[in-house]
């Protein structure tokens, strides 16, 4: 809604479908992200496994009703995908734009799948390489989350290229600024706050930025004791505040906490040379706000 805004688009109804499609694309990748890594929470909610004596009865014993709970997800995203592809074939637009919004769409579907690629890989990498970490982040969240959508909304009003590549001199470093701030709360965050648990991302191993920051630092007892810990499956509360102890010993936590700065900072000055109306800018600026500096 901002990117049709932003280039001059008038009443709002001509995008609602276009970003009712990227909601349902964007619901498809994260229950599929959440098979992949095996998530059990998203939202504060269970993914998705039957409950009740009747779902017990039916799918047996607890490994049974997990891979239930995995082949819902997986057809659940199926299905959003599918309602997104209907939804953007079913757009009312001129025929020029609509295949200038297709072009986009195809572009980002592309990035974040193979951002989600790099990240499957990443822990084949060395713990310290901090590029690949950047990599993903990039496709995975920044063109996905922030840029694209930006520009299909701009696309649909008819945005020329200066105003497209102002709108990504934005989304890019705001994107990446987004993800660094959920690595942190994947870190140090509440589970009520977050809506999922806390743990996740260090059984995982999953390869950040913050651990590949804390990788490159530490001193061979830290690296001892993040190689033990980080990625063990059953690792608990104690584990994952030694874990904390290393990240804020090595500084690594602050590190992240002056990128995000910095990239807020940067996007801000980019939105303020991009040619928007000022409501636009405005409603821009305070996504800045609320994309970095949550708690949840």
């Amino acid at each position: 809604m901002a990117g049709w805004h932003a280039a001059g688009g008038g009443e709002a109804a001509p995008v609602v479908r276009a970003a009712a499609e990227l909601e349902l694309f964007h619901a498809f990748c994260l229950i599929h992200d959440d098979v992949m890594d095996r998530a059990a929470t998203r939202r504060g909610q269970p993914r998705g496994t039957p409950s009740g004596a009747e779902g017990r009865k039916r799918a047996g014993d607890e490994r049974a009703r997990a891979w239930l709970g995995t082949c819902s997800a997986i057809l659940a995203g199926d299905m959003a995908l599918a309602r997104s592809e209907e939804l953007l074939d079913s757009a009312g637009q001129l025929t020029c734009r609509r295949t200038a919004l297709r072009h986009v769409v195809e572009a980002m579907r592309e990035e974040v799948m193979y951002g989600q690629h790099l990240d499957l890989l990443a822990p084949f990498s060395p713990a310290t390489d901090l590029d690949t970490a950047l990599r993903v982040i990039r496709g995975k969240t920044a063109k996905y989350t922030i840029e694209r959508p930006l520009h299909a909304g701009a696309v649909l009003a008819g945005a020329n290229e200066p105003l497209l590549a102002s709108l990504s001199a934005y989304a890019l470093l705001l994107g990446e600024a987004f993800q660094l701030r959920d690595d942190l709360l994947g870190g140090f965050g509440h589970p009520r706050r977050t809506g999922k648990p806390v743990l996740d991302d260090l059984r995982e191993g999953k390869h950040t930025v913050l651990l590949a920051l804390a990788c490159q630092r530490a001193d061979p007892t830290q690296h001892r004791l993040l190689r033990r810990l980080v990625g063990d499956p059953a690792l608990g509360e104690d584990g994952a505040a030694h874990i904390r102890d290393v990240l804020e010993a090595t500084e690594a936590r602050a590190t992240v906490e002056n990128m995000i700065v910095a990239r807020s900072t940067q996007a801000l000055a980019a939105l303020g040379a991009a040619p928007c109306p000022p409501a636009t800018t405005a409603a821009l600026r305070r996504i800045v706000a609320r994309t970095t500096e949550r708690t949840a």
